[in-house]
């Protein structure tokens, strides 16, 4: 099949789950003999860097990028309130990445067109003119719900009158897409049952994220008195940023209190400087680090408090390879088929998160057990081979239909 994925943003280097879940995509289907182009945009958030990237991979995919400025622009932010425009979506609408598109469909002709996320989808149109490949969504997340339960969590009246109204544009225009192409695919089944009963007759599929497990090196556990917490996760995205926010402010207090020697690190991306220079006792702010596996490796309890979002973190599945222990918010957990208490441990208030650490300090081997499980947990359910084996299976679906 020839594939032509266009990505909201440069999925390598891959410094963040959407990255890692578009990159482990191509390279899966690269792996089965398909032929996939990869263009993306290159954004002030997530910028293209030639040097980062290897000769093999731009020759493999025929890789190109171009630069599309996603910051806020007042005049066209208020040009959406008065179309009743999403303006959370027109920002990546780009002519100069139209133009190129253009090009691109002029010059080849594809099987397939996979949009990396609804933020791809404002030039179906350009598609539709130039193509006529079948267009296939690829929805990392539920959009608009992230927002909703962004919105409900704003103690501000107005950030939650203006998350709602964020919310309900995103939503009907995320809804919209879902007329204009031939097939989606979700990342968990939560996610796909919400769009399957919105839109039951447009073909639909979950393609889980998935991993080569050889990538992931396990290392033996061993049990410690004082476990080291650790957060790892971009803090640009919202829903890390709140729930780290959430963990510091209503949780470390009388976790630290209880358990006095216990440490938490931050890292990640753009961690901003209300953190850098928090002075909360035995909280560590590293920023990102140079080899996420090796920091992973180096700690003992991965925290995910996670209280809105959809879809599935990227992050919980490496650090399940990694045989981490991990405790997180039901919400977290969403996506993932898991046993709680044995592939890892849901914690959705102060006093959950403060009795899981206890029980993982009190009962040592715990950790040594859930790490284990969750493990064989990834490797059976996560194998990027198998998966990439029922997406070509659906693609192959998409095109027998008239």
């Amino acid at each position: 099949m020839r594939i032509l994925q266009l990505c909201h943003k440069p999925p390598l280097p891959a410094k963040d789950g959407g990255c890692i879940a578009m990159n482990n995509l191509t390279q899966g289907l690269l792996k089965q003999g398909h032929e996939v182009k990869v263009l993306a945009m290159s954004t002030p958030k997530h910028s293209f860097s030639e040097h980062e990237l290897s000769a093999e991979y731009c020759q493999k995919t025929a890789f190109e990028t171009v630069s599309v400025d996603t910051k806020i622009n007042y005049f066209l932010a208020a040009k959406s309130i008065i179309l009743n425009q999403s303006y959370y979506v027109n920002r990546f609408f780009s002519k100069d990445f139209s133009n190129k598109l253009i090009q691109v469909l002029k010059s080849q002709s594809f099987d397939l067109i996979q949009l990396e996320s609804i933020f791809a989808a404002p030039y179906i149109p350009v598609i539709k003119q130039y193509s006529t490949a079948k267009i296939i969504l690829r929805a990392h997340n539920i959009e608009h719900k992230i927002w909703e339960r962004l919105a409900k969590q704003q103690s501000s009246l107005l950030k939650k009158f203006a998350f709602s109204i964020l919310a309900k544009k995103l939503k009907r225009f995320e809804l919209s897409v879902f007329s204009q192409i031939d097939g989606y695919m979700t990342i968990s089944e939560q996610d796909y049952d919400y769009f399957h009963e919105q839109f039951p007759n447009t073909s639909g599929t979950v393609i889980a994220f998935g991993i080569d497990p050889t990538d992931y090196a396990e290392e033996d556990y061993i049990p410690s008195e004082n476990p080291q917490l650790f957060h790892l996760g971009s803090l640009d995205w919202k829903p890390n940023m709140e729930g780290v926010d959430w963990f510091l402010n209503e949780v470390w207090e009388e976790m630290h209190a209880k358990f006095p020697q216990l440490t938490f690190t931050i890292a990640g991306r753009h961690i901003p400087s209300k953190l850098k220079t928090l002075q909360l006792p035995n909280v560590i702010i590293l920023g990102e680090v140079a080899d996420a596996q090796e920091f992973m490796h180096s700690k003992d309890i991965m925290i995910v408090p996670i209280l809105s979002g959809s879809g599935v973190r990227v992050k919980i599945i490496e650090g399940m390879a990694l045989g981490k222990t991990i405790i997180t918010t039901s919400i977290g957990a969403e996506g993932l088929e898991i046993e709680n208490g044995k592939h890892l441990i849901i914690a959705d208030n102060k006093e959950d998160f403060i009795h899981a650490v206890e029980k993982c300090i009190k009962t040592p081997d715990i950790c040594k057990i859930i790490g284990e499980n969750a493990r064989n947990f990834v490797v059976l359910y996560h194998n990027n081979d198998l998966i990439i084996n029922k997406m070509v299976g659906f693609y192959a679906d998409i095109l027998k239909e008239e």
